[in-house]
Order: C-alpha cells, then structure tokens, then sequence
C-alpha cells in the first residue's frame, strides 16, 4: 500500500517586498505614462495634419497633450472655429521606435470638458411613443377648453332668454287685486254724486 505524502502549508512567496510601514492590500503605485520626447516635439508635423482638413485659421495656439502609451500621444489645439467654443483640433502621432521617424495616425475635433455637444441619441421608438403621449395630452386640454367654452354659450344663452322674458313680460300674470279691492272692476265704476258735486263747487270757484 503506498502512502501519500503529506502536505505542508507554505508561505507563498510573491516576489514583492512589503514596504515598511504598507499593509498588505495596499495597491502598488501606478507611474504615469512618459511618451517619447519626440511625439511631443512634432507640433509642426501635427499642425500640417490638420491643415488638410481644417484653414490655418480655425488652428489655435498647442494647448497640451494626452499620452496613450509610450509610443503614441495625442496633442491638442485650440479651436477657433465660430460655433465651437471650447473644442480642440486633436491630431494623434505615433512613434515605433527611437530610430524610426513620427507618423500621424488621425485628426479630428474633439469636445472639452465646456463644449456644446448634442443631446444623446435616442431611439426612435422612445422618441415616437414620446411625441404620441404629447399629442394625446394636447387633444386631451383641447377637448377640455372646448367644454369650457360650450357651458360658457349655454350660460349665456341662458342670461339672453331671462333678459327676453322681462322685455317681453305685458304683466297680465299679476293679480289686478290690491288689498282684496279689484282694481279693474274700480277702474270701470262710475264715479258717485258727491265726486260730481265736489267737480261743480270746482268750477263755481
């Protein structure tokens, strides 16, 4: 019967020494990428670059540049075209190696942190359901302000009818009795004696 050999446990060995005073989970420091002196140098072979997609005069002054990895950067302009305040011409320049010349790999114009961009993009399903919901929300305070309008005819149509039925009134529904005194019945008595006696002391005065 053959044994199997026992297994020990061993400190690991990562190769990296543990600065003093560091834990353990301490991440190492990541050092900024240094880009070959001579792509950073090529201002004037970037600016050729974008002359032939831009005039000179939309070019402004080099503002700075972004480094990719030690062969490749991108180095910036200012863009002094009207409309596009805060972009910058970019053209990207390359260099393989020490002994062989710098190439430019693009151009373009890019937005700064300030610039007018546009809107992101939308679907155009999202964009349709949206403007059909709009639509329904207009006809809806359309049809709402149309029934406000209706009741506010009927409200005067029915003030009109009233005003009618006073100009119109002759006043034959009111009770021609005042007191229980019938005053049409009055009206067709004729007058007594003592009224023609008072009418002719009237006229011997």
């Amino acid at each position: 019967m053959t044994s199997m050999p026992e297994t020990t446990e061993t400190e690991t060995d990562t190769g990296i020494d543990t600065l003093p005073g560091a834990t353990a989970d301490a991440a190492p420091e990541i050092a900024a990428v240094t880009v070959a002196p001579a792509i950073v140098q090529s201002t004037n072979l970037a600016l050729t670059a974008l002359q032939e997609v831009t005039d000179v005069e939309t070019i402004g002054a080099f503002v700075g540049h972004e480094a990719e990895d030690e062969t490749t950067a991108t180095l910036f302009f200012e863009c002094l075209l009207p409309g596009y305040p805060g972009w910058r011409w970019a053209a990207s320049l390359a260099q393989v190696s020490p002994d062989d010349p710098v190439t430019v790999l693009e151009v373009e114009m890019l937005p700064g942190d300030d610039s007018l961009v546009a809107p992101e993009w939308v679907p155009w399903a999202e964009r349709l359901a949206a403007y059909r919901e709009s639509q329904a929300q207009l006809a809806e305070e359309e049809r709402a302000a149309d029934e406000d309008a209706r009741e506010l005819d009927d409200d005067d149509d029915d003030f009109d009818d009233d005003e009618d039925d006073v100009m119109d009134n002759d006043y034959s529904d009111f009770d021609s009795e005042v007191d229980g005194v019938d005053i049409d019945a009055l009206a067709d008595e004729p007058l007594d004696d003592d009224s023609d006696d008072d009418a002719d002391d009237e006229e011997d005065r």
